[in-house]
């Protein structure tokens, strides 16, 4: 079904089926950019043809590395250029909507000796901070420019050597991790950096996989060391469910009266279940069918159906786990029994959109109760939600927020801009459309 620039749902409606959500997008970026830079072919299956890769992938074509086209279901190719073989583009590299790729893009580029690019993107990513990047590389010896000392985009990148160092992030961010350990491919000497809390892996698992020298360590696997010198070797890569999308159907089946969501084939990897903690915190009804391990990534299918729901608290070392699923989680909230807390999530307000306060004001709009502090949100659940004209305002995850909380609204929610989606889920109200429309049907 497609929606258009708006989405309308009514209350009374169900969700019953089993669905496949689009593979995982920070593994679909990081397929691509090791690909590139391996020896050989990689082949990557269950790849995200989203707006962010196809950013991402956009950007290593314009440096001289072959991508065959990215389409839904179909296997992508990825011949690689090897670890220096990226070539100085002719224009600006355009990054789109995707910090994903303008900062791990910072760290793929700071080190190739000699060439000069520069990375730009749209009006929403030339707004957020790259400074958490491209200070630690300048401690590499980077030449990193951009507006309001090397914060904001179009960035300038004067690539020279590098030089291994020992850097501690101030943010358990994957993102400021990935940017490192790809400076740290080229550099000279060992480079290891040191997270206050972990982050997603999959930067460590796959560069592994592809042969790099790399350590993990420390605290909770908190220190990651990379000594350069080994080659990467393209290999198959079999992208599993994104959690992050996978989000939304599991929230929408807890909340949702008479619903039973299956999503098959998700990623489960234990530094991204944080939203699983969460909902078994909230007594929902869950289960982790058929576990299994892809290429190096946990996987499983996830049931859940709708049940009472409890409040839920989350703070800490849990919010890097679940930092992208905190506005679905606040949809949660207002459906659960009792005061819930989300803190320490200041992270949230430099994402695509200040997700805080986007989420703060739409929800409020249908009716739920809340306060939003410095670092995060206060929701008093049990309130009914009511249908209202609520507005994406363009971010991805909520549009999508959104369109869950329309199911247990009454009357009928027009979610504006819901196009948002496309980012990281092109497929998502199709999907919402054949669950609310047939009980026993599968979505793919």
């Amino acid at each position: 079904m497609n929606l258009g620039s708006t989405a309308g749902a009514d209350r009374g409606r169900s969700l019953r089926g089993t669905v496949r959500v689009p593979g995982d997008k920070s593994i679909s970026h990081r397929a691509l950019l090791f690909g590139a830079i391996a020896e050989g072919e990689t082949r990557i299956e269950g790849l995200l043809p989203a707006e962010d890769p196809l950013s991402t992938a956009a950007c290593l074509r314009a440096m001289g590395v072959t991508i065959s086209p990215i389409h839904a279901g179909e296997t992508v190719l990825v011949q690689g250029v090897g670890l220096d073989g990226l070539t100085e583009p002719e224009d600006v590299l355009d990054c789109g909507n995707s910090g994903t790729t303008m900062r791990l893009m910072l760290g793929l580029l700071a080190g190739r000796t000699g060439r000069h690019f520069v990375l730009n993107g749209d009006a929403s990513l030339r707004g957020r901070p790259m400074a958490r990047v491209s200070q630690p590389l300048t401690g590499m010896g980077a030449m990193i420019r951009g507006r309001a000392g090397g914060n904001l985009a179009p960035l300038a990148i004067e690539g020279c050597q590098l030089h291994g160092a020992v850097i501690g992030t101030p943010v358990a961010s994957a993102q400021v991790k990935s940017a490192l350990l790809l400076a740290a491919l080229t550099a000279s000497g060992s480079t290891t950096v040191i997270e206050p809390a972990r982050s997603r892996d999959h930067s460590e698992r796959m560069l592994r996989a592809f042969g790099a020298d790399l350590d993990v360590g420390g605290d909770m696997g908190r220190m990651i060391c990379l000594h350069p010198g080994a080659s990467l070797r393209g290999l198959p890569v079999v992208v599993p469910g994104d959690i992050s999308s996978a989000a939304f159907w599991l929230v929408a089946a807890a909340i949702t009266p008479g619903a039973e969501i299956t999503v098959e084939n998700v990623g489960l990897n234990p530094t991204r279940t944080g939203i699983l903690d969460v909902l078994e915190q909230m007594e929902a009804r869950l289960e982790v069918l058929n576990p299994r391990d892809v290429a190096g990534e946990p996987v499983g299918d996830v049931r859940v159906s709708h049940g009472p729901l409890k409040a839920f608290e989350i703070a800490g070392d849990l919010i890097p786990r679940l930092v992208d699923e905190i506005p679905i989680l606040a949809v949660a909230a207002c459906c659960a029994e009792g005061v819930s807390r989300i803190r320490d999530a200041e992270e949230l307000r430099v994402k695509e959109t200040d997700r805080l306060a986007v989420m703060a004001r739409q929800l409020r709009l249908l009716g739920a109760s809340l306060e939003e502090t410095a670092d995060g949100l206060v929701i008093e659940g049990g309130r009914p939600l009511h249908g209202a004209e609520v507005d994406s305002e363009t971010d991805h995850r909520v549009a999508m927020s959104l369109g869950v909380a329309a199911q247990v609204a009454g009357g009928t929610t027009r979610v504006h801009r819901s196009e948002a989606a496309a980012v990281s889920y092109p497929g998502f109200w199709e999907d919402l459309a054949r669950l609310q429309a047939d009980p026993g049907g599968q979505s793919g």
